[in-house]
């Protein structure tokens, strides 16, 4: 296959590969000529690639002297953050966080910092990094301090994902709160909450090990981090410290709310139990006397009297009365 028609090929998975020289973008670099831009004098290549084939990522990965095991982790898919220095260069795994239908959906951003390029893949991930490129491109004080800033910025970018998934999630909680508060917890409020909850899980998950990422790359030293970039990365582990927080608060929520919604239920069950115990005491008064004079017996109190059967049901009624009257200040009714 020609350059050309590779390019044509890849043109859809290479999002940008551009060069800069003391800061200021100098010219586009067609990927198939990345190997001659490499290692150049205050120069900085920044390719970026989305869902890129394995020959792709194969290709310019050699093309940029990363060694074969470097490249081996690359092409494997990866659910956990992770990082790993291989001298040359560093491998930062981060596992980026949407919502799509009130549901969060996972995708994978590595970030490959070497000397004189940043190399950056994005599996699964819809955002992409043309307002930061354009907000850095017009600071050319910010791209020449080279590729471990430009990586700082990029998982600031990050948790700013991260923030707004938080901020629509926090609405989605706060809507199955009134629910449940108002109208109890059913079988499918139930199911939803645990899904809600495990979703929840699962983004702790992936954004927890972010913060100890970036702390190791605020505090170890390594061939391609310079120094003076380090507190970068020590402020992004704090505002992903921040963010884990929320999303654990919002765990916390949902469990409150359910448990909540839960003695709700079993204070009205209660209520109930308590008004069925009420009137079965109260139906109690002439179901007894009815059974008393329903046992056919020739001698009985008062058969013979005239006004034996309505002082019968005055009897019966005043009971009544008393028993609901004595319920209704107890608050049985």
């Amino acid at each position: 296959m020609s350059q050309h028609e590779d390019g044509t090929h890849w043109q859809s998975e290479v999002i940008a590969s551009a060069a800069y020289v003391r800061g200021e973008r100098s010219h586009d670099v067609p990927i198939e000529d990345i190997k001659s831009h490499v290692c150049q004098d205050e120069s900085l290549l920044w390719i970026g690639l989305r869902n890129p084939a394995d020959d792709l990522l194969r290709r310019v990965a050699d093309d940029l002297g990363i060694q074969p095991k470097a490249r081996d982790e690359m092409l494997e898919p990866h659910r956990r953050p992770k990082i790993i220095d291989f001298g040359h260069c560093v491998l930062v795994v981060a596992v980026t966080v949407e919502i799509g239908s009130n549901r969060p959906m996972f995708g994978e951003t590595q970030i490959v910092i070497g000397r004189g390029f940043l190399l950056t893949v994005r599996r699964g991930a819809t955002s992409d990094y043309r307002a930061l490129r354009a907000r850095l491109e017009s600071a050319p004080d910010l791209l020449r301090r080279g590729s471990d800033y430009i990586a700082s910025e990029l998982l600031d970018l990050l948790v700013d994902h991260y923030v707004a998934a938080a901020g629509q999630l926090e609405g989605v909680v706060e809507s199955a709160e009134q629910k449940l508060l108002i109208r109890g917890a059913k079988d499918a409020d139930i199911r939803k909450l645990y899904r809600q909850r495990r979703d929840l899980l699962r983004i702790h998950k992936v954004i927890a090990p972010l913060a100890e990422i970036c702390r190791r790359l605020a505090s170890m030293d390594m061939a391609v981090i310079d120094r003076e970039a380090r507190p970068y990365f020590a402020v992004v582990a704090d505002r992903v410290l921040r963010v884990d927080e929320l999303v654990s608060g919002l765990r916390e929520a949902l469990a409150f709310a359910f448990e909540a919604s839960m003695m709700i239920a079993q204070t009205q069950q209660n209520d109930i139990t308590r008004r069925l115990a009420a009137w079965a005491a109260i139906l109690a008064v002439p179901t007894a006397v009815a059974g008393i004079y329903g046992m056919n017996f020739e001698f009985m109190p008062e058969l013979k009297a005239r006004w034996g059967y309505p002082a019968t049901l005055a009897g019966i009624a005043a009971a009544c009365g008393v028993l609901y009257w004595r319920f209704r200040k107890a608050g049985w009714l």
